[in-house]
C-alpha cells in the first residue's frame, strides 16, 4: 500500500472491485430484465419490483452505514500498525450489522404493504410489490453481512476476493431467476427467492474468508464485542455514504409518487427503467472509488501526502473518462437500454425520451464520486455529509415538486429534468468545497512529516 506505484497499485485494486460492483449490479437488474419479459403482465410486474426499490436500498443503506465506515478506519489502523485495532472495529461492525438486520427483517414484514403504498404502488402493482417484498425481507441479514463485510475484505488488498463474493452470488442468483421465475411459474416471487438465496451463499463466503487463515483481520470472539470507542466513529463516518443510499430511497418514493400522480404506471415504469440505468453508471464508479479508498486511507494514515495526492488525480481523471464515455452512449443509444427491460412498445418509446432527460447531466458524476469517497477515505465525516445532504435533501428533493409547477406544459417531464438540474449544483458545490478541505487536509499532512 505504501511503496508499488499508485497507477499500478489502483488498477490491481480497482478492477476487480469494478468487476465486483458490476456483477453485483446484476442482483436486481436481472431480475427486472426477466420480469419486464415476463408476458402479458411483465411490465406491471416491472413496476411493482420497481416499487420495491426505495426499501432494498434502505436496506443497503445500514450496511454502508457501519462499513463504509468501518472499512476506511480499519485501514486507518492498519497504516499505523495497530492490527488490534482495526480487527475490533471489524468484529464490532459484523456484530452491530447482525443486531440492526434482525431489527430491519421485523420492520419490512411488519409494515411493507403500508410502506409500499407510501412509496408508489397503485392498486395494479401492489400485489406484484407485496408478492416480492415478504420474501426479500427475509434476506435482509445476508443483504447486510455481505453488502457489509466485504468491504473489510477489499480494505485489507483482496480485491479478487471480493469480487469473487459478488460473482458467486450473482452466478446463482442468474441461474435461479428462470428456474424461479419461468420454471416453476412463481413470478416475482421467484424473483426475491433467486435474490435471497444468492445473498445467503455470498455471504456465508464472506464469513468464512475472514475468519480464515487467509485474511490479515479476522473475526474472532474477542473482535466480536461491539466497543463505542471503536465503533462509533465508524458510523459517524458512514453517515456520507448513508445519507447517499438512504436518500435514493427517499428520493425514489417522492419520483414514484409525483409520477404517479402525473404520468400513471407508465411513468414509474419508466422510472424503474432510469434507475436501472444509473445503476449501471454509479456502480463502477463507486467501484472504482472502492479500489482507491484503502490506498488514500492507508497513504493518509502513514503521513504520505503525496501519494494520496496522486491516487486522488488518478480517480479523478478515471472517473470522468467513464462517467463521459457512458453519458455519450446514453444519449445515442437510448432505445438499447429501455429494450433491455421492455418488449413493450409504449413504455419503450416512453422511456426513450425521459431517458435522455433524467441522464443529461451524468458525465458529472466522475467528480462528485471522486471527491465525495475521498472525503470519507480521509476520515473527514462532516463535510462528507454535508456535501451528501446537498445533492439530495437540499437540491434534488425540492426540485422534484418544484419543476412542475414551473414547467406546467409537461409536468411529468418536469419531474424527470429535476435530477439534471440537481446534479450540476451538486457537483459545483462539492468541487469548490473539496478544494477548500483536501488543500488543508494535505498541508497539515505535510507538516506533520
Amino acid at each position: 500500500m505504501g511503496t508499488e506505484p499508485v497507477g499500478r497499485l489502483l488498477l490491481r485494486l480497482s478492477v476487480p472491485t469494478i468487476a465486483a460492483q458490476l456483477i453485483n449490479m446484476l442482483y436486481n437488474i436481472v431480475d427486472r430484465i426477466y420480469l419486464g419479459h415476463m408476458g402479458e403482465d411483465g411490465d406491471l410486474a416491472l413496476t411493482g419490483v420497481g416499487v420495491c426499490m426505495p426499501v432494498i436500498l434502505f436496506v443497503s443503506a445500514f450496511a454502508a452505514l457501519i462499513s463504509s465506515g468501518g472499512a476506511p478506519r480499519a485501514s486507518i489502523f492498519m497504516g499505523q500498525g495497530d492490527k488490534r485495532s482495526a480487527e475490533r472495529t471489524m468484529g464490532g461492525c459484523f456484530s452491530l450489522q447482525v443486531i440492526v438486520s434482525v431489527i430491519l427483517t421485523a420492520v419490512l414484514l411488519i409494515w411493507n404493504r403500508e410502506l409500499l403504498l407510501t412509496f408508489g404502488a397503485s392498486d395494479n402493482t401492489i400485489g406484484y410489490a407485496t408478492d416480492y417484498m415478504n420474501i426479500y425481507a427475509l434476506g435482509t441479514l445476508f443483504v447486510e453481512l455481505t453488502l457489509g463485510m466485504n468491504a473489510y475484505i477489499t480494505a485489507q488488498g483482496f480485491a479478487k476476493t471480493g469480487m469473487y463474493t459478488v460473482l458467486i452470488g450473482a452466478v446463482c442468483n442468474i441461474a435461479l431467476d428462470p428456474v424461479f421465475i419461468f420454471g416453476l411459474h412463481m413470478g416475482v416471487r421467484g424473483a426475491a427467492l433467486a435474490t435471497v438465496l444468492s445473498q445467503g451463499v455470498s455471504a456465508v463466503w464472506v464469513i468464512c474468508f475472514l475468519s480464515g487463515s487467509k485474511s490479515i483481520l479476522r473475526l474472532n470472539r474477542d473482535s466480536l464485542r461491539v466497543r463505542p470507542a471503536l465503533v462509533l466513529p465508524c458510523v459517524a463516518l458512514g453517515v456520507a455514504p448513508f445519507v447517499m443510499q438512504a436518500s435514493e430511497s427517499v428520493i425514489t418514493v417522492c419520483f414514484n409518487s409525483s409520477l404517479l400522480k402525473y404520468g400513471g404506471d407508465l411513468a414509474v415504469g419508466s422510472m424503474t427503467i432510469l434507475y436501472s440505468v444509473m445503476q449501471f453508471a454509479m456502480m463502477p464508479l463507486q467501484g472504482l472509488a472502492q479500489g482507491a479508498q484503502p490506498i488514500t486511507s492507508y497513504n493518509f494514515g502513514a503521513g504520505n501526502a503525496k501519494r494520496v495526492r496522486e491516487v486522488f488525480r488518478l480517480l479523478l481523471i478515471s472517473s470522468l473518462i467513464y462517467s463521459c464515455s457512458l453519458w455519450a452512449l446514453i444519449m445515442l443509444f437510448p432505445g438499447m437500454f429501455a429494450g433491455m427491460f421492455t418488449d413493450k412498445p409504449a413504455l419503450a418509446e416512453y422511456t426513450v425520451g425521459t431517458l435522455r432527460v433524467y441522464c443529461g447531466a451524468t458525465f458529472l458524476f466522475g467528480i462528485q464520486i471522486a471527491c465525495q469517497m475521498t472525503f470519507v477515505a480521509l476520515g473527514k465525516a462532516k463535510i462528507s455529509a454535508i456535501v451528501a445532504i446537498m445533492r439530495k435533501f437540499v437540491l434534488l428533493l425540492p426540485l422534484i415538486y418544484i419543476m412542475p409547477t414551473v414547467f406546467t406544459a409537461d409536468k411529468t417531464m418536469a419531474v424527470f429534468t429535476a435530477e439534471p438540474v440537481a446534479d450540476t449544483l451538486a457537483v459545483t458545490f462539492t468541487a469548490v468545497s473539496f478544494f477548500i478541505v483536501f488543500r488543508k487536509a494535505m498541508r497539515g499532512l505535510e507538516g506533520g512529516e
